[in-house]
């Protein structure tokens, strides 16, 4: 018997053998959480339930309803299909799997090789749920990196090949699951016995992982498809392809070889040919006179409204940008949240009487003074800023509920043009490690934020889960009744933002509430080789960020 040890949970003090593991104490706390525990955390750090605590600790845990616990599910998801897939495809055809973006609370894959079936994928799933009533444990060891990348070129996963190849660290800790070897960004369930709830779809090309919201972690819903948001993310995949930048091993490559001033240059110009052929469509129809732009928060609305206003330009067009902030209701009567806050987010903040009132009256032809909003004594004024709409003048409308038709109820539908704009990245970490389009944007907010705001990433990340609640209400339901979507991600654009994000999160303290994020993101940023933004166009999107644009944001 080892030397006895304390452990606090909550107000509880219990002893424990030393050596005993994260797993077996979180057996005697289960009952007191409503839903699974698969991780823990101790001193700001986050432990599998597989490691053993060796001293007297203050630990908690996390279930699968928390952001870090969702990620771990879906990463044993992950590994658990890719088991069973190997274990029954043609493995002479079967050369990969690439697990490739999300669609809303799935994930969606393709298989390279071999076609994808309805009897194939229900042969995986049945493997997958016999590996998961096995309750088979995920297994870590640690190589050397020379061994991984001998490992991964062994297993034909070349894309993580080349990853590690940049890499400075001198071990990677590889996940194995009944003798199929992987490496995963991020931590591993104990064993497969808690990864009860997926389910396999066919869809397009490839195939979908459904597993559920972490909101309700024990519940599938039904599955909302969403057809122009999943070709706007293949469009940048197959982009990604055609460049030979569609991993971070790659994109580490052209850097390497001193390729990222062409790749910026190459980027920049598809996103101006995107936005001049959205100007061209606006154009050919002169019953448009209200262009709605909506998007989640750092999509760079702000600068592309920019662009499209020169773009349509071009075409004779007089564009006038209007800000929704500018309709915000005094201050007083902005509606509460749950927790007694301002709800700057819901449309209830919007005094959407009096947009509409202006709306119509100018797609009558008459002159109207337009609100400016004082967001210091947070109250409406008017200084004089009339606008009157002729043949030529469009209004360019810039808001989170942009496409929310009840926000512009009394304007005919085909006067107006809706854009949906978000940061869908182009790039994986490797073969089985997608990248977040959440992590590339909060990343954006951090650096903008810091620049421009006074606020420090701990604040930054604080307050995310709010904007996120925000978005989910009452920006994504609404995606899909855009005319276009417009991806402003930056293929090359983390490797900009690791220099600025990394001296800012370094910055947040060890015993911050906000340590556990920020020192996962900082592993993730050193996935990258780091570039200038010097060589950045004036008018990219990157410098509403970055700093130095010539529009005003």
């Amino acid at each position: 018997m080892g030397n006895r040890i304390k452990v606090t949970v909550g107000s509880a003090v219990r002893e424990y053998d030393s050596g005993i593991t994260y797993g077996e104490i979180a057996k005697d706390f289960a009952q007191e959480y409503q839903f699974d525990v698969i991780l823990a955390q101790k001193d700001g750090r986050l432990a599998e339930l597989a490691k053993t605590l060796e001293e007297d600790a203050v630990i908690d845990f996390l279930t699968t309803a928390t952001s870090s616990g969702h990620k771990t599910y879906e990463r044993g998801v992950i590994l658990l299909m890719l088991k069973a897939f190997y274990s029954v495809a043609d493995s002479g055809k079967l050369r990969n799997i690439f697990v490739k973006h999300s669609l809303g609370d799935s994930v969606y894959c393709e298989a390279e090789g071999i076609a994808v079936t309805e009897e194939l994928l229900q042969e995986v799933q049945d493997r997958m749920l016999e590996l998961v009533r096995r309750d088979l444990p995920f297994e870590k060891r640690s190589v050397e990196t020379a061994e991984a990348l001998r490992l991964f070129a062994k297993h034909k996963m070349y894309d993580k090949k080349k990853l590690f190849e940049y890499r400075r660290v001198s071990r990677v800790n590889i996940y194995s699951l009944d003798g199929f070897e992987d490496y995963y960004y991020g931590y591993m369930p104990a064993s497969t016995g808690i990864l009860k709830y997926f389910s396999l779809e066919k869809y397009d090309e490839g195939f979908l992982i459904h597993i559920p919201n972490r909101k309700k972690p024990d519940v599938l819903r039904e599955f909302h498809d969403s057809p122009k948001l999943f070709s706007t993310l293949q469009e940048a995949g197959r982009w990604g392809k055609m460049v030979d930048v569609d991993t971070v091993g790659a994109l580490n490559d052209v850097i390497a070889h001193g390729g990222a001033s062409d790749l910026i240059l190459v980027q920049e110009a598809l996103q101006e040919k995107k936005i001049a052929e959205i100007a061209g469509r606006i154009a050919e129809d002169s019953g448009k006179k209200f262009i709605m732009i909506a998007g989640p928060s750092s999509s760079g609305k702000t600068s592309f409204s920019h662009r499209l206003s020169i773009q349509l330009r071009t075409y004779g067009l007089k564009p006038h940008p209007i800000g929704l902030d500018n309709y915000f209701k005094d201050r007083a009567e902005t509606p509460l949240d749950e927790n007694g806050n301002y709800d700057f987010e819901c449309l209830e903040a919007i005094d959407v009487e009096q947009f509409n009132q202006d709306m119509a009256a100018l797609l009558r032809g008459e002159r109207v003074e337009l609100p400016s909003f004082n967001f210091l004594v947070g109250a409406r004024e008017y200084r004089g800023d009339y606008r009157q709409l002729g043949p030529d003048d469009i209004l360019v409308i810039e808001g989170i509920h942009g496409l929310n038709d009840k926000l512009s109820y009394s304007l005919p539908r085909e006067s107006k043009f809706k854009i949906y704009i978000s940061a869908l990245t182009q790039i994986n970490i490797d073969e089985h490690n997608r990248i977040s389009t959440t992590d590339g944007r909060l990343i954006r907010r951090m650096v903008r934020d810091a620049r421009t705001r006074g606020t420090d990433a701990a604040q930054t990340i604080a307050r995310w889960p709010s904007v996120r609640r925000g978005e989910n209400q009452y920006i994504f339901p609404y995606q899909e009744e855009a005319d276009v979507m417009f991806n402003s991600a930056l293929i090359y654009e983390l490797a900009v933002l690791k220099p600025y994000a990394e001296s800012i999160l370094f910055g947040i303290p060890k015993n911050a509430p906000e340590y556990v994020e920020a020192k996962r993101l900082l592993k993730f940023l050193d996935y990258f080789i780091g570039i200038s933004s010097e060589g950045i166009p004036k008018n990219s999107l990157m410098r509403e960020f970055v700093g130095g644009s010539v529009f005003k944001v």
